[in-house]
C-alpha cells in the first residue's frame, strides 16, 4: 500500500535516561503501521561490545530472547514479535561487537586493499549495510530501527553517525527520526520540567540528527503550553510532540499513540498511503486485561525473581493466557533459595493456584525448586516447568517416586550415581560458551492421548530451545514405569521434549521455551492450558 516505491526508514533514539521504553515504543509504532495494512519490520542496535547477550548475566541484561534461527538477542525483540506478529531473524539484532567483528574479519582477509580501517567509513558503512540488509529477504514498506542506550553515550556514537549518513543517502521523505525522552514532574514544586528534553534534543542535533517527532514520557498529561514550549525549543511542530503517558498495560500504548495522531503523522511525513486503522481486536484485548471476570495466583519460583526483566516473555505470556481465559493472572514471585530453608513450603505455596518453574542455569536455588515441585505434585496443584523446570521435575520424580534418592543433574553434581539429567552428547566436546547451546527452533512429535497433544491439537510442533542438558534416556524405563509420561520427543536427536504425570490433574513440563512464541491474541497453548487448569483448581478449592 506504499504510494512511493522503496522502503521507508524510521529511527528511534532515546534521551535523558535509559529504560524509558524505546523497545515498546518501536513495537507500538510497528503495530500502528501494520494495523494500517503496511508491511513492517523492526531491528535493534545494541551498543555493547558483546557479540550477543548469550553469555551475559540476567542481572546485567535481563532476558535473552531466542529466535527460530537460534540467535540470542535483546529482550526488545520479544516485544517486536509479540506486537507485529512476525518471526525475527538474527539480522534483527546488531551489537557493536558484531559490527567490529565483521569489519576485523574483512580486514584480515584483505578486503580493504591495504586501507587504514577506521570508524568512518568502515564501521559506519557496516552499520548502514545492516540497516539495508533487513529488507533484502522480503520487501517491507517500513523498517523501524531502535538505537539502544541514551543519546550522549560514547558507545552509541558510531550508530548515530551511520544514521546521519544514511538519512542523507536515502533523501527527504524516505526517513523519519523519532526521539523518546523524559519530561519529569517535580513533586515539591508541582511542575513539569521540559529542560531535560531540550538538552537531549540539543545533544542529538549536535550529532547532526534533527528529530521529526518527540515521544515525551511523563507521569501526567502534558498541557498545550508545555507542548508548545517543547516544540519551540526542539524545532518540531506542536503536533509532533506526542505524550507517552504511563499506562496500566503496555498493550494500550499503540491505542494511546494513535489517538494523538501518530499514525497519520508518520504516513504524512513518509508520503505513505494506507487504509484506516484496525484496532478493534487490540481495544477488546486491553478491555479484557482491565476487566476480567476472575483471577488466579500463580507462583514463579526462580533464581532471578528480583529482576523481573529476566522473565519478561513469561510475564507477557501470562497476560495473553489470562485474556484467553477471561481472568487476571496475579504472579507471586518466590526466590528458589528461600524455599530451601523451609521443611514444609506450605507457608509459601499453600495459597497459590499453580506453580511455574522457569529456565535458568547453575546450582543456586535448585533444591528449593525441587522442594516446591514436590509440594505441588503431592497436593495436586497445577505445575508448569520450562527448560530447567522440566529437569528439576524429573530429578524430583526420580528421587521421591522412583526411589533414586541421589538422582541429580551432572550440571549440579558431576559424580551423581543417578544422572537422570546429563549433558547432551554434542555438548561434551564444546569449550566455548557463546552461541554453543542447543539454540533455536527444533521439531517435536507429540503423543496422542496426552494433555499436551490436546492443547496443541496436532502431533508435529516446532519450539525454540536454549539448553545444554537433557533427560538421560537410560532412565526412561524406570521413570515411565512409575507414572511419568513422555508426551513429546524430538525424533532426529531422540530427546525428551515434554513430560506429564499420569496421576496428576495438570503437571506438564517442556524442554523448550514456549514463552517465545506467545503473541497478542494468540496465547501459547501451554500457557493457555496452564492458566485454565489453575482457574479450575481455584474454583474446585473454593467449593
Amino acid at each position: 500500500m506504499n504510494s512511493e516505491k522503496g522502503t521507508k526508514y524510521i529511527f528511534v533514539t532515546g534521551g535523558v535516561i535509559s529504560g524509558l521504553g524505546k523497545g515498546i515504543a518501536c513495537a507500538s509504532i510497528g503495530y500502528i503501521l501494520k494495523a494500517r495494512g503496511l508491511r513492517v519490520n523492526i531491528q535493534k542496535f545494541d551498543p555493547y561490545i558483546n557479540v550477543d547477550p548469550g553469555t551475559m548475566s540476567p542481572y546485567q541484561h535481563g532476558e535473552v530472547y531466542v529466535l527460530d534461527d537460534g540467535a540470542e538477542t535483546d529482550l526488545d525483540l520479544g516485544h517486536y514479535e509479540r506486537f507485529i506478529d512476525i518471526d525475527m531473524k538474527k539480522e534483527n539484532n546488531t551489537t557493536t561487537g558484531q559490527v567490529y567483528y565483521e569489519v576485523i574479519k574483512r580486514e584480515r582477509k584483505g578486503d580493504y586493499l591495504g586501507a587504514t580501517v577506521q570508524v568512518i567509513p568502515h564501521i559506519t558503512d557496516e552499520i548502514k549495510r545492516r540497516i539495508r540488509n533487513i529488507s533484502q529477504s522480503r520487501k517491507y514498506d517500513v523498517v523501524i530501527t531502535e538505537v539502544g542506550g541514551t543519546v550522549g553515550d560514547i558507545e552509541s556514537l558510531p550508530f548515530l553517525e551511520a544514521i546521519r549518513q544514511f538519512c542523507l543517502e536515502v533523501g527527504h521523505g524516505n526517513f523519519l527520526n523519532i526521539h523518546l525522552t523524559l519530561v519529569p514532574y517535580i513533586e515539591t514544586s508541582g511542575e513539569i520540567k521540559t529542560k531535560p528534553t531540550q538538552h537531549s534534543v540539543m545533544k542529538l542535533r549536535e550529532i547532526g540528527i534533527q528529530p521529526d517527532i518527540l515521544l515525551c514520557r511523563s507521569k501526567y498529561p502534558l498541557t498545550d503550553e508545555v507542548k508548545s514550549k517543547i516544540a519551540l525549543f526542539c524545532n518540531v511542530s506542536k503536533g509532533a510532540v506526542i505524550n507517552a503517558l504511563d499506562v496500566d498495560t503496555i498493550y494500550e500504548i499503540p491505542l494511546m499513540f494513535d489517538r494523538q495522531g501518530l499514525g497519520d503523522l508518520i504516513l504524512e511525513r513518509l508520503h505513505l498511503s494506507a487504509k484506516e486503522s484496525q484496532f478493534e481486536d487490540l481495544t477488546l484485548f486491553v478491555k479484557k486485561i482491565r476487566n476480567p471476570s476472575d483471577e488466579v495466583t500463580i507462583c514463579i519460583c526462580g533464581k532471578y525473581t528480583q529482576l523481573r526483566d529476566a522473565y519478561k516473555s513469561i510475564i507477557e505470556s501470562f497476560t495473553h493466557a489470562g485474556v484467553a481465559n477471561d481472568c487476571r493472572v496475579n504472579l507471586k514471585w518466590v526466590e528458589a533459595e528461600d524455599v530451601e530453608g523451609f521443611s514444609d513450603p506450605e507457608g509459601i505455596l499453600g495459597d497459590v493456584d499453580g506453580l511455574l518453574v522457569p529456565g535458568g542455569f547453575g546450582e543456586r536455588g535448585i533444591e528449593g525448586k525441587i522442594k516446591a515441585i514436590k509440594f505441588v505434585r503431592e497436593r495436586g496443584i497445577p505445575f508448569f516447568g520450562i527448560c530447567l523446570g522440566l529437569q528439576c521435575a524429573v530429578i524430583e520424580f526420580a528421587r521421591n517416586v522412583c526411589g533414586l534418592k541421589e538422582a541429580n543433574s551432572t550440571e549440579f553434581d558431576e559424580d551423581t550415581p543417578n544422572p537422570v539429567i546429563d549433558l547432551m552428547e554434542e555438548q561434551k566436546r564444546i569449550v566455548e560458551k557463546g552461541g554453543t547451546m542447543r539454540l533455536g527452533a527444533y521439531t517435536a512429535v507429540l503423543s496422542k492421548g496426552t494433555k499436551t497433544f490436546e492443547l496443541y491439537g496436532k502431533r508435529n510442533i516446532s519450539e525454540r530451545h536454549r539448553h545444554r542438558y537433557e533427560v538421560n534416556n537410560k532412565y526412561l524405563d524406570i521413570l515411565t514405569q512409575n507414572g511419568l509420561v513422555v508426551a513429546g520427543v524430538n525424533k532426529e536427536l531422540n530427546l525428551v521434549e515434554v513430560i506429564e504425570l499420569r496421576d496428576h490433574p495438570w503437571f506438564i513440563a517442556c524442554q523448550f521455551h514456549p514463552e517465545f512464541k506467545s503473541r497478542i491474541g494468540k496465547p501459547h497453548p501451554l500457557f493457555r492450558g496452564f492458566v485454565r487448569a489453575a482457574l479450575e483448581y481455584k474454583r474446585a478449592k473454593g467449593e
